[in-house]
């Protein structure tokens, strides 16, 4: 028989061999702990970035309410220990209302509050969220909802953006161009994963459609879009026009640069498409660079 109640809670952990706490000597009071982060002295090196990652937290694209998945860092001088990472969280909340919003404009105001909170010249934050947008069926309408991964990257020091970086990721249909000169009929196809990066400059300004813009580009150029739902008048217009943009994954790269090469407001950007193969067991795929 145990010696504790084993009907209470209280009982049971103890006769799990929980504990009561043991009297301790160290301070309970906040303003009475040792803040080793505070410590200034020559710790040998600066360090360009310090911070947290795989922060999850609630944000808001384009009114759709999803979860980001944040890096966030500032610099630590020579003379400071560390930083105090709490502030980090805390900055964030001062911007929080029912959800952080995914925009370059929020995510600035958030960096320079995080700057001030933690004292220090400069901050970056880079954070990843499903961004979810309608989506028409091409013939007969019908509105579901599509999606796309971004990613936003920006930096700051002081007043001056120093990084502005936009990633979109999507997915599309590409039909092989080989297989449809080869063949009696029909073509293989698969879905390609295409990932574009943009360096935007941080002195223009953007449209309010840039991700749109983006997006366009990528499935465009693409074999066929994919689309949440597709009735038979659907599934026969994507087909066929599958079949009459055929494209390798070098072609589909090529085509989205002259698309982008012509904004404005872009730096550069780096593209890659890689295809699911369907009738290999690897993947294809393709990478492009370009700056201004």
């Amino acid at each position: 028989m145990s010696e504790f109640d084993l009907t209470t809670r209280e009982g049971r952990w103890r006769h799990f061999g929980s504990v009561d706490p043991i009297e301790g000597t160290k301070p309970t009071v906040k303003e009475e702990m040792t803040d080793l982060q505070s410590t200034h002295k020559d710790f040998l090196f600066e360090i360009e970035e310090v911070g947290i990652k795989n922060l999850v937290y609630p944000v808001v694209i384009d009114n759709y309410q999803t979860a980001g998945t944040f890096a966030f860092s500032t610099i630590l001088t020579r003379e400071e220990k560390g930083i105090n990472m709490s502030r980090i969280l805390e900055s964030v909340e001062k911007h929080y209302d029912n959800g952080l919003e995914l925009s370059f404009n929020n995510l600035e105001a958030v960096l320079h509050t995080l700057e001030k909170h933690m004292k220090q010249s400069s901050a970056g934050v880079d954070v990843s969220g499903k961004w979810f947008f309608n989506r028409y069926s091409p013939v007969t309408n019908i509105k579901a909802v599509g999606n796309a991964d971004v990613t936003y990257g920006l930096a700051v020091a002081g007043d001056q953006v120093t990084r502005k970086e936009l990633t979109v990721q999507a997915t599309v249909t590409t039909l092989c161009p080989c297989s449809k000169e080869i063949s009696e009929y029909s073509a293989h196809n698969q879905r390609g994963i295409i990932t574009v990066k943009m360096y935007i400059d941080p002195s223009a300004t953007l449209p309010t459609d840039y991700k749109e813009v983006i997006l366009d580009a990528m499935e465009a150029n693409a074999s066929s879009i994919l689309y949440p739902i597709l009735k038979r008048p659907d599934e026969k217009r994507v087909t066929e026009r599958a079949y009459e943009n055929p494209r390798f994954v070098e072609d589909l790269i090529r085509l989205i640069a002259a698309d982008l090469v012509e904004l404005d407001w872009a730096e550069g950007f780096d593209i890659e498409c890689r295809n699911e193969e369907s009738i290999h067991q690897h993947d294809a795929f393709a990478k492009l660079k370009y700056r201004k």
